[in-house]
């Protein structure tokens, strides 16, 4: 991999890293805050999924960004805005915001203006993959960018914990926001669009990309792998320490464990996956990973929801995350593979519908835990990844946007 393509790939690594920070610590301070203003859980879902909602709607707006402007000058926008917003987290519970538009409802703001701006992220990313690399190597770059994801949620609870300790959790979301701009400054020094001199952006083929029977397959496919995903992201915290009475230690560290998992599987999923592209094709070669990687991932957290052991629930349900981002991967690579020069795009639509299941998880597996429990929650995330290694049955990866009928 030449220079160029090693420092944009970190870079990828790092907003990854920084922007799952971002996200997840608001899990990590949610517990203080439900306390601090007497919240229920499920109007604390709502405050988790309200930056899912601008994330998931936002995204196809996003991607044809990345794809009208270039990737880098999408990215720089979305470390300022997300950083900013980041830090305006610090204003939720107000009382002069409280007065104005309510409590949960000044928490909701922040995380949906944090959506907005975080959207462009992985859309971009995936253009930029387009742009950089080959069929060959997509997937291990993929498993690159997010493996940061893993890193990001793995240091968060233990970081972020520390950083409330020191500072209340107020001051910890202004440091994480500031960090986050400097990163973007960075970013926008360091990288360009693509090896060669970029050529005029191209009228999106709208008509193409909504039709295209693989790329709906892969959206209503990730829409089940994000759905079991966000399970892990916004509930794992929680559910450890308050529904298995584990100490805030013992939680914190369970919950890096997890995450650990994501962060040393996800780039193993990508190099898999390119060799298997390498030795058997396109199509043969994601479709064993993913498959595979979701029908352990549906077994193992079913096990983990069942076992009374917390030593035993941990290793099940971080393999669970572990072998579903394996499967994660395979989805991008498959999308960027299908879209080409179109990929920021075409990564948005997946991703919206990706982020659909993932707004709906963090309401939804509560609302089935208050009236089956927790572990009726988790077992139905199990059923929903099944969804997502069906569609497989049925995607050919191989077949791109200019080999379908216009």
């Amino acid at each position: 991999m030449p220079p160029k393509a090693r420092r944009l790939a970190a870079l990828l690594f790092a907003f990854s890293v920084m922007s799952y920070f971002d996200r997840t610590i608001m899990s990590i301070a949610g517990p203080r805050i439900l306390a601090e203003f007497h919240l229920t859980e499920t109007q604390l879902g709502m405050v988790y999924s309200a930056f899912l909602a601008s994330y998931a709607f936002l995204m196809i707006p996003a991607g044809y960004l990345a794809d009208r402007i270039g990737p880098r000058k999408a990215l720089t926008l979305m470390a300022v805005g997300s950083g900013l917003f980041t830090a305006l987290t610090a204003l939720g519970g107000q009382p002069w915001l409280t007065d104005l538009i309510g409590l949960v409802p000044g928490f909701m703001l922040m995380r949906l203006a944090l959506g907005l701006f975080t959207a462009p992220l992985y859309p971009a990313a995936a253009r930029l993959n387009a742009n950089w690399f080959t069929a060959e190597s997509r997937s291990r770059v993929q498993g690159i960018v997010a493996s940061g994801a893993g890193l990001g949620g793995a240091i968060s609870p233990f970081l972020f914990s520390w950083m409330i300790g020191q500072y209340g959790w107020r001051t910890s979301f202004l440091i994480a926001g500031a960090a986050t701009i400097l990163l973007g400054a960075i970013w926008q020094v360091s990288v360009e669009d693509s090896p060669t001199p970029s050529a005029p952006a191209e009228q999106v083929p709208w008509r193409q990309l909504l039709t295209n029977r693989d790329l709906n397959l892969l959206t209503i496919g990730f829409m089940a792998v994000d759905y079991f995903e966000y399970i892990f992201f916004f509930w794992s915290f929680y559910y450890f320490g308050q529904i298995r009475k584990l100490s805030e230690s013992e939680t914190a560290l369970y919950t890096t464990y997890m995450m650990l998992a994501w962060l040393v599987m996800t780039p193993i999923g990508g190099w898999l996956s390119d060799r298997l592209v390498h030795q058997y094709g396109i199509r043969k070669g994601l479709r064993t990973v993913a498959i595979g990687g979701l029908a352990l991932s549906a077994t193992l957290l079913f096990a983990g929801a069942h076992t009374d052991s917390p030593g035993l629930a941990v290793t099940f349900m971080s393999l669970a995350l572990g072998f579903a981002s394996c499967a994660d991967v395979t989805f991008w690579a498959a999308t960027i593979n299908i879209a080409g020069k179109h990929s920021g795009t075409a990564a948005g639509v997946m991703n919206s519908g990706g982020n659909l299941g993932g707004f709906i998880a963090p309401m939804l597996t509560p609302w089935i835990a208050e009236r089956l429990g927790w572990s009726a929650g988790l077992y139905f995330g199990s059923a929903v990844a099944l969804i997502g290694l069906a569609v497989w049955l049925f995607i050919d990866p191989a077949k791109s946007l200019t080999d379908s009928p216009s």
